[in-house]
């Protein structure tokens, strides 16, 4: 069951947008759901403001897919209601929701890059906790890393990382693509080599590490798309209530 608390009383889940998978506009309705406004509106000036942009939008991008919202998120079942109840306290999600959490299957990979992350953690508190399983989570899927996590742009993932994973941030010194960065300090630390070329200006697949990652948001790119299947191409930006 999931519940917004306040004079308005209880919200059915059955009956939430978000829910509705289907119609691709799941990720925005629930980041909705979960701040009051939409991810376009966000204002992140502020760091607070930021880490709670960040949450919603990794929350909203699991949401849009199949199975258990905290397991495609990266997060144990307490893991999740904790997240929920300190960052989200106006809304409840209980585990008799029809997506409730289900046990977090171990992965080795998942597991390294975590281990990673949290390793070279610069800020306190469980924020930093839930974000390093969530981006090693995420960093399974197979768009850029930005695009998994439901961020707006690739800045939004550089300031994350800069923000509570300084000390890891600061060693991606000619900005490579951050799923690979990863992979090669995981490499790194393992004393293996990623790479046969010694430059990687001279290496075949120097695109495939540093080359720009633009282009539309994930939630944004559903939107679009549930709007032209619906016949609503030129919709107004509040259309999806």
């Amino acid at each position: 069951m999931i519940a917004a608390a306040g004079t308005h009383g209880s919200v059915d889940a059955m009956r939430l947008p978000w829910l509705d998978r289907a119609t691709g506009h799941a990720g925005i309705a629930f980041y909705r759901f979960l701040t009051g406004h939409d991810p376009a509106d966000a204002d992140i000036r502020d760091d607070e403001d930021f880490d709670e942009h960040v949450l919603a939008s990794i929350l909203s991008a699991a949401a849009m897919e199949g199975g258990s919202i905290a397991e495609q998120a990266g997060l144990a079942e307490q893991e999740f209601s904790a997240l929920v109840a300190g960052r989200f306290p106006l809304i409840q999600i209980s585990a008799a929701d029809r997506f409730s959490p289900s046990a977090l299957i171990k992965d080795d990979e998942r597991d390294m890059v975590r281990d990673l992350l949290l390793a070279r953690r610069s800020t306190e508190g469980d924020v930093g906790w839930w974000l390093a399983a969530m981006i090693a989570r995420r960093a399974m899927e197979p768009n850029h890393l930005w695009e998994d996590l439901g961020l707006r742009e690739r800045a939004e993932l550089s300031r994350l990382l800069v923000r509570h994973f300084a000390p890891l941030a600061a060693r991606n010194t000619r900005n490579m693509r951050w799923k690979r960065f990863f992979y090669r300090m995981l490499c790194e630390d393992d004393g293996f080599v990623m790479c046969t070329t010694p430059v990687c200006t001279q290496c075949n697949d120097f695109d495939l590490c540093f080359g720009e990652e633009t282009g539309e948001s994930l939630m944004a790119e559903r939107r679009r798309e549930f709007l032209r299947s619906d016949g609503c191409v030129d919709a107004p930006s509040n259309a999806l209530v």
